[in-house]
């Protein structure tokens, strides 16, 4: 009975705290590419939708590339939730609620036929990352640590800091998706939805290095975590 007991409680549909202890890692690359992935099939789909849609006649049925690609992204999507669930036996939150919105915009906009719904897409993703990670920081909770956990250790406070920093930066990249896809052609902002939104990505994250040092855990913190 206890047996039984202890193996329930060692599983969990989502994924653990960074701090517990039974929580299970995966390698960092395979990580970000489970949740970049998705974003460049969307890129390469729009990119090759005519040429798709010649080879699969049925997806000619979805209209415009943006339709196109976005029923590949959906599709990606789905695929690297069910590959993280293979190798953990849980789901990462922030890529789970980032699929909740995908899928219920998606479903939106190709009921209505209507790319409006993809285009706002980024905004409300980047609009809910922002309000969790900095509620999060509200009720004393760091949680960018369930994405970054595998790649660094840092300590609390550097946590705290973190979080609070990528909390803004997802509100300004809401901002700006508005900007984009208002102001300009649909391949013009898919171009920057990939070429752009990624690049800045890593140029923020490079930016917070000295921040992460700064809060690094030692070696022997973790080794043991």
């Amino acid at each position: 009975m206890s047996d039984h007991k202890s193996e329930t409680e060692d599983q969990s549909l989502f994924e653990r705290d960074p701090a517990d202890p039974k929580r299970k890692h995966i390698n960092p690359v395979l990580k970000l590419a489970l949740e970049l992935g998705p974003l460049l099939v969307f890129f390469f789909a729009n990119s090759k939708a005519e040429w798709m849609a010649e080879q699969f006649p049925m997806l000619a049925s979805l209209g415009k590339p943006i339709f196109i690609a976005s029923a590949a992204f959906m599709a990606a999507t789905a695929i690297a939730l069910t590959i993280s669930w293979i190798l953990l036996r849980s789901l990462p939150i922030m890529p789970i609620l980032s699929a909740v919105v995908i899928f219920v915009f998606g479903a939106i906009g190709f009921w209505l036929h209507d790319e409006f719904f993809f285009k706002i897409k980024p905004t409300i993703i980047n609009t809910m990352f922002g309000t969790i990670l900095l509620g999060g920081l509200w009720f004393g909770r760091s949680l960018l640590g369930y994405v970054f956990d595998s790649a660094f250790q840092l300590d609390a406070e550097g946590w705290r800091k973190l979080t609070f920093r990528w909390g803004v930066y997802f509100l300004v990249m809401a901002v700006v998706n508005e900007v984009m896809w208002r102001n300009f052609s649909t391949d013009t902002w898919i171009a920057f939805k990939v070429w752009g939104n990624m690049p800045l990505s890593i140029l923020f994250m490079l930016a917070q290095m000295p921040l992460m040092m700064r809060h690094a855990l030692p070696e022997e913190a973790k080794d043991q975590a």
